[in-house]
């Protein structure tokens, strides 16, 4: 039988160092309504007027993954709602981290509150009995890829009230016509299928479910090379390589936004059996994109050198994080329907990331200017 921990609070990481309370980054700032999260919860009114949640309100919840990015954010709102949030990991990784603009106090609380299960969500006898033992109420599934990996965590739990899915606006079919809706054409073969089937299986097996598509997601922390690969290169003080005309129109949402939207639809009715598109609320091209990072990192205007990606031969290495493409999603369903809307700007948003990661000396991939400099090193480059 797999054995819960109660988990003890990491020293701080030493490449991260608070920032001042006061800074616009503190993720303790979210704006979080009791009134938009739409739980099901008993609320008793005592002498003096404030409202307090019963204990009964609170939930069971496990987190498939939690300790990278998105689940580091998420959990720690479950935990302020006053949820019981196990994270289930290989156990490869510190369990919690105290991240910049966290108080002392604030970490250690949430620290003390965490639990870990540990074990390889691809074992799946172990997954299934494990799961079963403890009886959990909700299912955040943060980094599901493949469909069989769901099939025993909802063996494992009959009685289970929602599965929360992290799925991916990478889903839908290339269009020439966006943005991307929730009812769009899917395309079965992309790379990101497995969650496309993912979200079938859960339909096909009755559960409560709901499934976030995200589109490109940043902020703090984040181990895509997504705006860090910008920073970098701002850093350096180097050009930066765009392909194609740069108009290309992309979209960007914050981490911190897509978990109150996590937030939002749990126990929310709304979201059974849904799918929602979150992302920022505005569109932006990839030169826009370098100029929007250079702004809120305090670097002057970089200087941006297209180039046809077909006229060099790269290996295997990817020259420019994002797809040369238009690909953008509506979130007016997210608004509408759960009430949630993005809290950050794309440049505050960015400026959130900088001050709080890379400009802090932390990133998760070291630079890599091999592609650039085969770029700049030909004519190849479009006028």
């Amino acid at each position: 039988m797999a054995r819960l921990v109660a988990v003890q609070p990491q020293q701080r990481n030493p490449s991260f160092s608070l920032l001042p309370p006061s800074s616009l980054s503190d993720f303790n700032g979210t704006k979080l309504l009791h009134s938009q999260l739409q739980c099901k919860r008993r609320a008793s009114q005592p002498r003096g007027g404030a409202l307090q949640v019963s204990a009964s309100s609170a939930k069971k919840i496990l987190i498939m993954g939690g300790t990278r990015f998105i689940g580091v954010f998420l959990s720690r709102l479950l935990v302020k709602e006053g949820h019981q949030v196990t994270l289930f990991t290989r156990g490869k990784a510190p369990i919690t981290q105290q991240l910049p603009g966290e108080s002392d106090a604030d970490y250690t609380d949430f620290a003390s509150k965490i639990l870990h299960l540990k074990g390889d969500r691809k074992d799946y006898d172990f997954v299934k009995s494990s799961l079963s033992a403890e009886g959990y109420d909700v299912v955040y599934d943060i980094n599901g890829r493949e469909a069989e990996e769901v099939v025993p965590i909802i063996e494992g739990l009959p009685k289970l009230e929602q599965y929360i899915y992290c799925s991916s606006a990478g889903v839908y079919l290339k269009s020439d016509q966006l943005p991307h809706f929730e009812t769009d054409a899917v395309d079965p073969k992309s790379r990101h299928k497995g969650k496309l089937e993912t979200e079938n299986l859960l339909e096909s097996k009755g559960v409560n479910w709901t499934s976030i598509r995200p589109v490109y997601i940043y902020g703090p922390l984040n181990y895509n090379p997504v705006e860090e690969w910008f920073f970098h290169r701002l850093k350096a003080g180097r050009p930066i390589p765009v392909p194609n005309s740069g108009i290309q129109i992309t979209q960007l949402g914050h981490v911190k936004d897509l978990a109150t939207a996590f937030i939002q639809v749990l126990g929310n009715e709304k979201a059974s059996k849904q799918v929602f598109n979150i992302s920022g609320d505005k569109y932006v091209t990839f030169d826009g994109l370098a100029k929007a990072c250079a702004k809120a990192a305090g670097f002057p205007e970089p200087e941006i050198v297209h180039y046809n990606p077909k006229e060099f031969d790269f290996g295997k290495k990817k020259a420019f994080p994002f797809r040369d493409q238009h690909f953008f999603a509506s979130i007016d369903k997210a608004k509408s329907v759960l009430g949630w809307k993005p809290e950050y700007g794309l440049v505050e948003g960015l400026a959130d990331s900088y001050n709080l990661d890379f400009g802090r000396g932390t990133f998760r991939k070291a630079a890599d200017f091999s592609t650039d400099d085969i770029i700049l090193g030909k004519s190849l480059v479009l006028t």
